[in-house]
């Protein structure tokens, strides 16, 4: 009987050795996967696109623009052309198309459509090479008036600084900026002598197409 019950603990004894021989390589396992786990990339948010690429497709072409026009596989009908003051681009083998009024994809649209008659395949891309439709004018009392293109954004006392500063006989706290909405003209007051002392900074507002800084003499 002694004998019977010293079989049956021994017995016992290997099969709980076993036991925890199997849960230290499970342990074992388990914490050599953890740091993989934990290294494993996470799912990344698309990337933004290219600022100028909004830009690009909102735009809309005008008189003076300079564009790319790229036929896939056809060097030949491919270029830069400037668009007409009648808004009009020549292209080979379809002549005239009219491009301002138009975005970069609507142009690109009707220059693949007309093609088409001579390449069956063609597939057309317009790109704005150079803005020169958005504009905005500064006269008076500065060293460079005239008209500049508005090709990023700009304030009113950068497009000061582009045209060289105000002059020695300017009213420099009397500029005012002239916007026409809806057929009507706005006036926007800008103190520049106020501004260069960090005063009013409201007035420095950023300038849109068509605007006009007016500078006047004292």
């Amino acid at each position: 009987m002694l004998s019977k019950l010293n079989l049956y603990r021994r017995h016992f004894g290997v099969r709980l050795v076993l036991l925890a021989v199997l849960a230290g390589a499970v342990f074992v396992n388990v914490s050599a996967a953890a740091p993989a786990l934990a290294q494993a990339p996470s799912a990344q948010p698309d990337a933004p696109a290219p600022a100028g690429a909004a830009d690009q497709g909102s735009f809309v072409i005008g008189p003076e623009d300079v564009l790319g026009i790229l036929v896939w596989r056809e060097a030949d009908v491919s270029g830069d052309v400037v668009v007409r003051a009648d808004g009009m681009i020549t292209l080979p083998l379809i002549r005239d198309v009219q491009a301002a009024g138009l975005t970069p994809a609507a142009l690109a649209d009707n220059i693949q459509t007309a093609l088409r008659d001579f390449i069956t395949d063609a597939s057309v891309t317009v790109v704005v090479r150079t803005m020169n439709s958005r504009k905005v004018f500064i006269t008076g009392e500065v060293a460079r008036p005239g008209a500049y293109p508005l090709g990023s954004t700009t304030t009113v006392m950068q497009l000061i600084a582009l045209a060289g500063g105000v002059g020695e006989f300017a009213n420099a706290n009397a500029i005012s900026v002239l916007r026409v909405e809806n057929g009507r003209t706005r006036t926007f007051p800008f103190a520049y002598k106020d501004i260069t002392r960090g005063r009013k900074m409201e007035q420095n507002i950023t300038l849109l197409p068509g605007d006009t800084v007016v500078v006047p003499a004292k």
